[in-house]
């Protein structure tokens, strides 16, 4: 039987593009029957171990709504002949595609939290009406959607009951602790709090700011690290703290390599992760991994993916959050038992299980 993966999601690293790249690592120790082809972005150097894996470069974008691009890109596929294509990410796929499919649904997150950007309002808001759009038809084609977690399962049938019957979760997994020596950052000094990653809208960086805003109050010493490559988001909330008593206490690192965030995890008083929304939260495993005690929202599908591991607040609330760091910061011992909790949680997860469920997935339809 003839799969076709679209793995152009792959080159991000994060989010979706890992979990696309977990996916074929894993299905080429598993499956080697079946022959696959993969589709990835012309920049791609990805290049398959197991001889019925193959490469094919897709010369098309990830998401577009170009009628013209739905109708080539279908066409490309169905020369391909697959008897299944699993496009790793709704809804990057043609609405003019008929054959056999199967979607990997992330999250809800772009219905909610979204910038513009650099665009005009009005085309923005014309590509979110086009992103919903291509977002039903995915789901509404789709012979299975799988999603990261029951959370994201129930979340889609709720807005979609159609896909009811459809959905099916297959867990992500973290990586092993960072191969590296650690190598403390400039600027960084203990004690400090810590987060990484762009400071999109469902991110929730502002309250988080808000929150140590308050905490500075009972540890003056304490710094809060932003770490994340230095974007226009990164540059406007430095310039929002710039008439702000605790500028000097925000270190925002930018990109910082792997023996820096090893170094970062490792020494942190805790990882705090205040965002609204999330599909999986890999990076809360990621500081489990490192011995790093978490802190953590209480919302969407955190509780179920960190258990009993984390030290949860309502991320809509500064307060709350405040409180939650300073019960995790002022307890030596709670900070140890969030790290041996988090120790066994990460027992539960891995890419190997993920890769045997969707292949488990793959059979069903075929």
């Amino acid at each position: 039987m003839h799969i076709v993966i679209d793995a152009r999601s792959r080159p991000s690293g994060m989010g979706a593009g890992r979990y696309i790249d977990r996916l074929l690592e894993h299905l080429q120790t598993i499956d080697h029957d079946n022959p696959y082809t993969i589709l990835v972005r012309p920049t791609d150097q990805w290049q398959p171990t197991a001889p019925n894996f193959a490469a094919l470069p897709c010369p098309f974008k990830q998401f577009s709504f170009n009628i013209l691009d739905q109708v080539t890109f279908g066409r490309f596929l169905k020369k391909l002949q697959p008897d299944l294509v699993h496009f790793g990410m709704t809804p990057q796929e043609p609405m003019l595609y008929w054959g056999k499919r199967i979607t990997t649904a992330h999250d809800l997150t772009m219905f909610h939290y979204v910038r513009a950007g650099g665009l005009p309002i009005v085309v923005h808001w014309a590509r979110m009406v086009g992103y919903r759009v291509t977002f039903w038809w995915s789901l509404r084609r789709a012979s299975k959607i799988i999603t990261p977690t029951q959370f994201v399962a129930d979340d889609i049938a709720k807005h979609y009951p159609f896909t009811k019957d459809k959905l099916t979760f297959t867990y992500e997994s973290s990586e092993p602790e960072l191969a590296t020596q650690a190598e403390q950052p400039p600027a960084v000094n203990t004690p400090f709090i810590m987060h990484v990653g762009s400071p999109f809208p469902h991110k929730n960086i502002e309250g988080l700011i808000a929150a140590f805003e308050i905490i500075k109050q009972k540890h003056p010493k304490l710094q809060l690290v932003l770490a994340g490559k230095n974007e226009k988001y990164f540059q406007a909330l430095q310039d929002s703290l710039s008439n702000n008593p605790i500028k000097d206490s925000v270190v925002f690192t930018g990109f910082v390599p792997d023996s820096a965030l090893k170094w970062l995890y490792q020494n942190a008083e805790a990882y705090v992760l205040p965002s609204f929304s999330e599909g999986f939260g890999l990076v809360g495993l990621e500081a489990m991994v490192h011995g790093c005690p978490l802190v953590s929202s209480n919302a969407t599908c955190l509780p179920e993916v960190y258990g009993q591991a984390a030290q949860y607040f309502d991320p809509h609330n500064p307060k709350d959050i405040a409180k939650a760091i300073d019960v995790v910061i002022s307890d030596a011992s709670l900070q140890k038992d969030l790290v041996k909790k988090g120790q066994a949680q990460l027992k539960k997860y891995s890419w190997q299980k993920m890769a045997e469920q969707t292949l488990a997935v793959y059979r069903e339809i075929l």
